[in-house]
């Protein structure tokens, strides 16, 4: 059966795939990329709509979504030193559970990477507009929305999704220097946050601490999971790191342990400094939270700072995505155009050119509404099945080198998996029902073009 066709482990962990790309990124660069992509409209947006499902107790939301995603990492720490090539949760499936199953994944990653990246430019125009706003330099409303909400185009955002593309196309090394940069300004934000608000937290505004139950908690974990999306992100780097084997753990582990760190010390901070009543509907609640302290002017620079570094966030997911379309066409399952690569600038630039349109189209027509709760859906079942592949490779190939070996690997994916399938039934009813519609189209599609031309194919009648 077509489906269940396994590409060769040993084609997957040579050290030169012959791809084109180039090894240009070191630790220190992965760890940044990763910070890049997970600190941004989760923590800067997403903190005042946790609070109003949870309260205080978005606090444990925090640990919760943080703890199934460290389960999840280091399966992909272990499978990223395992299988060193561009293609993330993709190629792992692939190598372990099947073609059919890889589709779905890879199909599952578009909802974590391309409408992440269009929701991540939507939340970026709602700061540019109120900027501009402000300084008397307001867009007309048609312009500065998209069609669902009374408007023609969101300019702003497709702008940025546009920029951000031009970035990568330019090359992966370029724009690693450049979100390094972006990643400090991000980081220092944070800082001044937790420095001006920090005198004023008060115990009286943790209790009581799950004013909404423990089922508000779960609910706020089903959407602040969005705040840890990007750490996956660095294993799509793989073809372009040097000395991946050790390289890729080092980046998936320390990018989401940075960020895990951060995001627990700035909700603490957040909620002890403000009753949460006062930020839960805000669009900027870590600079709302700074300005209702009397403290304006860093509150200012907070949301000047996410206004300059969010861009941070959607490079990283145009980067995720162009590169799991790119594996995805180097397997024959999309047209071979997809994995072009520039003959001087070492990078995939017809895939990421057209994801970046695809991104900018979405992010100019659509509200950012429900956008993050459907591409957690998909993350976490990408997320459940590498950890799934984690086990089937301790069975099947328990000798097989591993550059990293994940600790207690059945316990910790078996967690992995648990965490994930909780948070799943915790999102939203209709959310669930939009993806299995999503599933069902991916599906139709895998039959009506992937699976008659995949070289294992022939292989397999």
């Amino acid at each position: 059966m077509a489906g269940w066709r396994i590409k060769p482990f040993g084609s997957l962990s040579g050290p030169d795939t012959g791809s084109g790309l180039r090894r240009t990124l070191g630790p220190v660069h992965l760890t940044l990329l990763g910070v890049g992509s997970i600190v941004g409209t989760g923590i800067f947006v997403l903190t005042g709509v946790g609070a109003e499902r949870a309260g205080p107790g978005l606090i444990l939301a925090f640990v919760i979504a943080g703890f199934v995603c460290a389960m999840a990492a280091l399966a992909f720490a272990e499978l990223a030193s395992m299988i060193p090539v561009s293609g993330s949760a993709y190629t792992y499936t692939y190598a372990t559970l099947g073609e059919l199953a890889a589709w779905i994944v890879g199909w599952c990653l578009i909802l974590e990477y391309a409408i992440a990246a269009s929701a991540v430019a939507v939340g970026w125009s709602g700061y540019v507009s109120g900027w501009l706003a402000a300084e008397g330099l307001a867009l007309p409303y048609v312009l500065s929305v998209g069609y669902n909400e009374g408007g023609i185009l969101n300019l702003p955002a497709i702008a940025i999704a546009l920029a951000t593309t031009a970035l990568l196309v330019i090359g992966t090394h370029e724009s690693a220097r450049v979100n390094a940069i972006l990643v400090a300004l991000k980081l220092g934000a944070l800082t001044l946050f937790v420095v001006f608000a920090g005198p004023s937290v008060e115990g009286a505004n943790y209790t009581p601490f799950m004013p909404f139950g423990f089922g508000g908690v779960m609910s706020a974990a089903a959407l602040i999971f969005f705040a840890f999306l990007g750490f996956d992100a660095v294993s799509t780097a793989a073809e372009e790191t040097r000395d991946p084997q050790r390289t890729l753990p080092l980046g998936v582990i320390g990018s989401l342990a940075i960020c895990t760190l951060i995001y627990m010390l700035v909700a603490a901070v957040a909620i002890g400094a403000l009753p949460f009543e006062r930020f839960e509907h805000s669009e900027e609640p870590l600079a709302h939270i700074l300005r209702a302290l009397d403290h304006k002017l860093v509150g200012d620079i907070v949301a000047g700072a996410a206004i300059v570094t969010l861009p941070t966030v959607i490079l990283m997911m145009l980067y995720g995505q162009s590169r799991i379309f790119f594996s995805m066409s180097r397997d024959g399952l999309l047209p071979p155009v997809f994995s072009r690569v520039h003959a001087t600038r070492g990078t995939p630039h017809v895939v990421t050119i057209m994801t970046g349109i695809i991104v900018a189209l979405l992010a100019g027509i659509f509200p950012l509404d429900e956008i993050a709760e459907l591409s957690n859906a998909g993350t976490l079942l990408a997320f459940a099945v590498v950890s799934g592949a984690v086990i089937v490779l301790r069975v099947t190939q328990p000798d097989r080198p591993r550059g990293f070996r994940c600790p207690a690997a059945l316990l910790v994916s078996g967690l992995s998996i648990a965490g994930c399938a909780w948070l799943f039934v915790s999102l939203p009813e209709l959310t669930m029902i939009r993806f299995a519609v999503w599933i069902v189209i991916g599906i139709a599609v895998y039959y009506a073009y992937g699976w008659r031309r995949s070289p294992l194919g022939a292989a397999t009648p």
